[in-house]
């Protein structure tokens, strides 16, 4: 029942498939994508080691949701990519931290919530404002460490 098995045909869209069906719901769904990134920095104003210029191989999570289009997709998943390696990365990987964001202390905390706002204005900018229909940031989970992160969310910067 579980076996390997070669498909003897291949579907084919307007045959097998009309296009009508590509887009199977009109409900809002969240899809999310990953990225890690090497920087450096020091916290201003802490005792402790984390005063000492040190670095960290940053884990990054974004959920993002909106309504899917005629083909089913909500966002294509390279195109998160896209917005990450060149309106958010190009300030993060393998940069020293303190002098490549705004001037903030460069906790945690500070740091996902200026992501959050990155990936924010790049969705709506441009023609992926009307492109991608509803898209949101929902959260952004930045793990410093492997069991360390600091999350925003959308409920939290919307009204807070």
């Amino acid at each position: 029942m579980y076996g390997f098995r070669i498909v003897e045909k291949l579907q084919k869209i307007d045959e097998d498939i009309k296009r009508d069906q590509l887009k199977y719901h009109h409900k809002r769904v969240l899809v999310s994508k990953e990225f890690t990134f090497d920087s450096a920095h020091h916290l201003h104003a802490y005792e402790g080691k984390c005063k000492n210029l040190h670095g960290h191989t940053y884990r990054v999570i974004f959920g993002l949701s909106g309504f899917v289009d005629d083909r089913g997709l909500m966002i294509d998943f390279g195109e998160i990519k896209e917005i990450w390696k060149s309106e958010i990365e190009v300030y993060l990987d393998h940069r020293y931290l303190n002098e490549t964001l705004p001037p903030m202390n460069t906790t945690a905390e500070n740091m996902v919530v200026w992501i959050y706002e990155k990936m924010a204005e790049a969705l709506q900018s441009g023609d992926r404002g009307q492109k991608y229909d509803g898209a949101r940031v929902e959260f952004v989970r930045l793990y410093e460490t492997p069991t360390s992160y600091a999350e925003a969310r959308r409920e939290w910067m919307e009204v807070e």
